[in-house]
């Protein structure tokens, strides 16, 4: 994939990304910046497959907010406030997303920068208030029931009907993209996988692709092969577990817990293929850690009794009238509203957004090897159940298709001991919640000083919002549970 970096000033920068995302094929990957004396933007050509980084000087603290043209900017733009003080003038509801109260009101931890024209400093959080007669509100969290991890959902309902869902999230921020510039080069992989556990082979990839990018090599054409079978089992594994979670909120308790039995088998995979059922260690910069030549036999097997034993219970669950009635029709997402705001993965392909990274960036042996996607325009929860589902059973005859034309071959390429200076490494992945970008930026001397991270996640919790309004307050478990989103992927 070919990086291009081009030098714009703000109303070019303005013109060009309104005009950008306006073409078919223009994508915007995120907003960020190296040290807050300047903007970057990376916008992504799915035409071409290759990836564009804008870099835009900023004289002060101050920028002319995006957001109200292009809506898609508004989560990188609060991000970029919280993160390096940067104040995006005419955001329309400029809210903290990551440093609570409990921070300090000039902390801005990535900033290198000395500003003198900070706004007040103001760590007060104000949900938006919705009025009217009969009107109330329910919060809920940050702290749940069971073990998930921390938010707060603030619902405005009438009655049982939700009229405004917004979401605060940043409870679990943990420092990763600062940490992941302090530590040595090559001891960052063991940072960059534990991000999220639930996407440790996605972000293990991300971080391979972006650093391998930096130093021009390439991974092995076996440890590519090996690297998309750890990819497609993290994505069976945690379809399987999103449809359990699904058929649980419905009540369909013989779906749900057949779906956790058949996780595990899922596991299992990723241990023949790795050492671990995480996959904690396994893909690295050059290539893979781990031989697993003498179980990728069983490996297929696995994966093919895998799929039988799923076979029944997936018809079981969609043939079901009663379940597909309770999800059908229910948050709703339009497609206008996903590109809009650029919903990604399963979520965006539920409401008509045929895009899947694996058809266009190259990490592993993709996009050599083209994946079956499924795209569905209802963008309802069956729509997004449905997507999950046809995901699942392509994921697990392209694992029986990648290990039957496994090279042969060594497993790493040589890597230096040093980055190479001045560069910027760019890694694409298709997660199982869609796409997830690493973008990383080295000095003069080699070593990184930014490493931004994109979860998928911060594409979707807008969609989340959209799709609760206008439901039942008993039907947010269901939306929610359809999105499945990632609390510590956004709290970086």
């Amino acid at each position: 994939m070919r990086l291009q970096r081009a030098l714009l000033p703000a109303q070019e920068r303005a013109e060009q990304l309104t005009q950008w995302l306006h073409k078919p094929h223009g994508r915007l990957g995120l907003i960020t910046s190296i040290d807050g004396s300047q903007l970057i933007t990376l916008v992504l050509d799915t035409e071409t497959n290759t990836a564009n980084c804008w870099e835009t000087p900023l004289e002060g603290n101050r920028y002319q907010s995006l957001t109200p043209v292009t809506p898609q900017c508004h989560w990188f733009e609060r991000n970029l406030w919280d993160l390096f003080g940067l104040v995006p003038d005419g955001h329309p509801r400029l809210k903290h997303n990551l440093l609570h109260e409990s921070y300090s009101p000039d902390l801005f931890p990535l900033s290198k920068t000395v500003q003198h024209d900070y706004p007040p400093a103001e760590k007060t959080y104000r949900f938006l208030e919705v009025t009217g007669d009969g009107v109330y509100e329910i919060p809920v969290g940050p702290i749940h029931a069971g073990i998930i991890e921390p938010a707060h959902f603030r619902f405005s309902c009438l009655g049982e009907i939700i009229f405004n869902l917004e979401i605060r999230l940043g409870y679990v921020h943990r420092g990763v993209e600062k940490r992941l510039c302090e530590v040595p080069w090559k001891n960052q992989r063991f940072v960059a996988e534990a991000a999220a556990s639930d996407t440790s082979s996605a972000n293990a990839l991300a971080h391979a692709v972006a650093i391998e990018s930096i130093l021009d090599l390439a991974a092995t054409p076996r440890a590519n092969f090996l690297r998309s079978i750890s990819l497609e089992i993290e994505r069976v594994a945690m379809h399987i577990s999103d449809l359990g979670g699904l058929a649980g909120d419905i009540g369909f308790l013989g779906v749900s817990s057949s779906m956790a039995r058949l996780r595990g088998n899922a596991l299992r995979l990723a241990e023949l293929l790795t050492g671990s059922r995480l996959q904690r260690g396994f893909i690295c910069p050059g290539g893979v850690t781990y031989d697993s030549s003498e179980h990728l036999s069983q490996l297929r097997e696995s994966t093919l009794l895998l799929q039988k034993d799923l076979k029944p219970v997936l018809e079981f669950f969609l043939s079901n009238q009663v379940a597909r009635d309770r999800m059908e029709r229910i948050g709703v997402v339009s497609p206008r509203l996903a590109k809009d705001f650029g919903l990604v993965g399963v979520t965006g392909r539920g409401s008509e957004q045929s895009y899947d990274a694996r058809g266009h960036f190259s990490h592993g042996v993709y996009p050599e090897v083209r994946p079956i996607f499924i795209v569905k325009n209802d963008g309802d929860v069956l729509a997004r159940a449905n997507v999950r589902i046809a995901e699942l059973q392509n994921s697990l005859n392209l694992i029986v298709e990648l290990v039957d034309l496994t090279p042969e071959g060594a497993l790493m390429t040589p890597m230096p001991d040093k980055l190479s200076g001045d560069q910027i490494g760019v890694g694409i992945v298709e997660s199982h919640r869609g796409e997830l970008i690493h973008l990383v930026f080295t000095d003069q001397h080699g070593a990184v000083v930014r490493y931004a991270i994109k979860d998928p996640s911060t594409n979707n919790w807008t969609g989340l919002a959209i799709a609760a309004r206008s439901n039942l307050v008993s039907d947010f478990p269901l939306c929610n549970k359809s999105f499945a989103l990632s609390y510590s992927g956004h709290d970086l």
